[in-house]
């Protein structure tokens, strides 16, 4: 993984003009940051040894719905997910209800449950992805300002990965935005709301942007293991249910970044000397199969 990290930064350094010095200061800096990753991988795996996973069956997502755990596959429920969350230097909420990612770790995604009502689907063929992002982008401003309070990297919206649309289908709002965190590093989240009886299952995913096209087909067909109780479905709404107060525009914009952007870079176990998940999962291989970084 450092082997990595040490290429990253060269290269970086070089573009900028600053030749071999700083990868002659990296590489001074091997020991230290070797010491850091060692620590940094015993507090984790700790952590990591204290949640009560699953890797088959049906995953509880509270007592609305459930999501079958495919093999190659870990799972836990709120209150693991909260603890990765929380290691992860994210915010939470008290809605998680789950998380999922494969066995080395290498990207997750992250199920909350928003008791919002029934929300009605007739903005589908109105959805301005311009005017949307000006939204996210106003609203991380303000997001950041809390984040900042807690010591926590802020983020920066940096545009579509992909634009907001409704599969009629399904019922399932989908969109992705890239972001920047402030500790280094992009990373994209891949939205999907999950529309229901009585409020909105809301999934992110977080991954690499290298990794987005090999990850999003393992995505999509994790969420086909996805099922509300039919009791719960998005089809079983009954006249004198709660209907939210805004639409699919609204499932988007609504609270802006604060609480829905996610990353993966461990934040309050470690400095930030990793860039980007490709290197966090490395990191996590490192842990979980013994590999290094040179031998993947």
């Amino acid at each position: 993984m450092f082997s990595q990290l040490r290429f990253i930064l060269c290269w970086a350094s070089v573009a900028l003009g600053a030749g071999l010095s700083a990868c002659a200061q990296v590489a001074a800096e091997a020991p230290e940051r070797g010491a850091e990753e060692a620590a940094a991988a015993a507090k984790f795996k700790q952590l990591f040894d204290s949640i009560d996973w699953k890797t088959g069956g049906a995953g509880p997502l509270g007592g609305m719905a459930s999501l079958e755990v495919p093999s190659g596959y870990r799972f836990t429920a709120a209150a693991g997910t909260i603890k990765l969350m929380e290691a992860y230097g994210n915010l939470t909420n008290g809605l998680e209800l789950g998380y999922i990612s494969p066995l080395d770790m290498g990207w997750f995604a992250v199920f909350e449950f928003q008791d919002c009502g029934y929300v009605k689907d007739d903005e589908k063929d109105k959805l301005d992805a311009a005017k949307i992002l000006k939204q996210l982008k106003e609203g991380q401003v303000a997001a950041n300002q809390e984040l900042t309070k807690r010591g926590m990297p802020t983020l920066e919206v940096l545009g579509w990965q992909t634009p907001p649309f409704y599969n009629l289908q399904t019922n399932n709002l989908e969109w992705a935005i890239r972001l920047r965190s402030s500790g280094g590093g992009e990373t994209i989240n891949y939205k999907t709301k999950l529309l229901g009886r009585r409020g909105v299952m809301d999934v992110v995913l977080v991954c690499d942007e290298a990794l987005l096209p090999t990850v999003i087909p393992q995505y999509e067909k994790l969420l086909k293991g996805f099922a509300y109780k039919q009791e719960e479905s998005y089809a079983a709404f009954s006249k004198g249910d709660k209907v939210a107060k805004y639409g699919l525009t609204g499932l988007i914009v609504g609270g802006g970044l604060l609480v829905a952007a996610k990353t993966g870079l461990l934040a309050k176990l470690w400095k930030p000397i990793v860039i980007g998940l490709l290197a966090i999962g490395a990191f996590f291989k490192r842990i979980f199969t013994g590999k290094t970084q040179d031998s993947i």
